[in-house]
């Protein structure tokens, strides 16, 4: 959806990356070899949101990390529309709601690193949390979204070990 209003693929794609998960960082070379693009089409469109002020920059080595400045008036707008368009707001909706103990959802996977993907994978951290009723869920939901929903129940004691590795992004807490 968002593809037809920014018609730029690079710009969405800088988007998806830095305002999907505002603790992303990243650098020109990174960015080349992950989207498979020229330098030069995201280093325009680097310049272009830095110099709005969408963008932060800070150099280490000899290489220049950008991430994206939350303090922008903007960013939790751009935020919530990402959001939207993947769909995270209505799995949020209706996972938390009758799912049973729920006390926490993260958003891991490719889409955490802000790299857009068709599969949406969660973290799920509770206890006594009805299986049946989220795949059920995510079935419904998926025809909604136009997406494949991957889920992972863990128990409350045993969700650093899952956290640790998968730049999780944090969607829900009870």
């Amino acid at each position: 959806m968002l593809d037809s209003l920014i018609t730029n693929k690079t710009r969405l794609k800088l988007l998806l990356k830095f305002f999907l998960n505002s603790e992303t960082t990243s650098y020109l070379r990174n960015l080349e070899g992950e989207f498979g693009e020229s330098t030069n089409s995201i280093r325009l469109e680097l310049n272009r949101f830095e110099k709005a002020g969408l963008l932060n920059s800070n150099f280490a080595g000899n290489k220049k990390y950008f991430k994206a400045n939350a303090n922008h008036p903007l960013y939790e707008e751009i935020n919530s529309i990402l959001k939207k368009t993947i769909g995270i707001d209505k799995i949020v909706e209706q996972v938390t709601s009758k799912v049973g103990d729920l006390q926490e959802a993260y958003l891991i996977g490719d889409l955490a690193k802000g790299t857009d993907s068709e599969i949406i994978d969660l973290l799920l951290i509770g206890n006594n949390i009805d299986k049946v009723y989220v795949s059920q869920l995510s079935i419904k939901v998926e025809t909604h979204i136009n997406r494949k929903i991957r889920f992972l129940i863990v128990q409350f004691e045993e969700k650093d070990k899952y956290l640790t590795n998968n730049n999780a992004l944090c969607i829900w807490k009870g």
